[in-house]
């Protein structure tokens, strides 16, 4: 198992209707997700400067990077795309952290 962590970023005025969003993710998203590996997948967000960190635990590095090449997740980030930070694929603008300490 690997712990992934990562960074993006709201455009401003859009938290409200980001939690909305992913209350409840579509369905289809997760099994998406379920069925590439990826547990314990949570989002948090800093309030006062529209950042959000994202953790997750994933089977591997390669299932993970297959994600992206799903039709569910180009159209999630489709839907997602006006409320935060993109890449011109639509990706989230996404700042992978390194693991420097864990507790098991």
């Amino acid at each position: 198992m690997i712990r992934k962590a990562f960074l993006m970023t709201l455009r401003p005025g859009n938290q409200d209707e980001y939690e909305r969003r992913h209350n409840p993710i579509w369905p289809e998203l997760q099994q998406v997700l379920r069925e590439h590996g990826v547990h314990n997948y949570t989002i948090f967000l800093d309030r006062k400067v529209d950042r959000l960190f994202a953790y997750a635990e994933v089977d591997s590095e390669e299932l993970w990077r297959h994600i992206a090449e799903t039709e569910v997740c180009r159209r999630w980030w489709a839907h997602m795309k006006d409320l935060m930070l993109t890449n011109a694929d639509n990706s989230p603008q996404a700042v992978d952290l390194d693991e420097v300490f864990h507790l098991t």
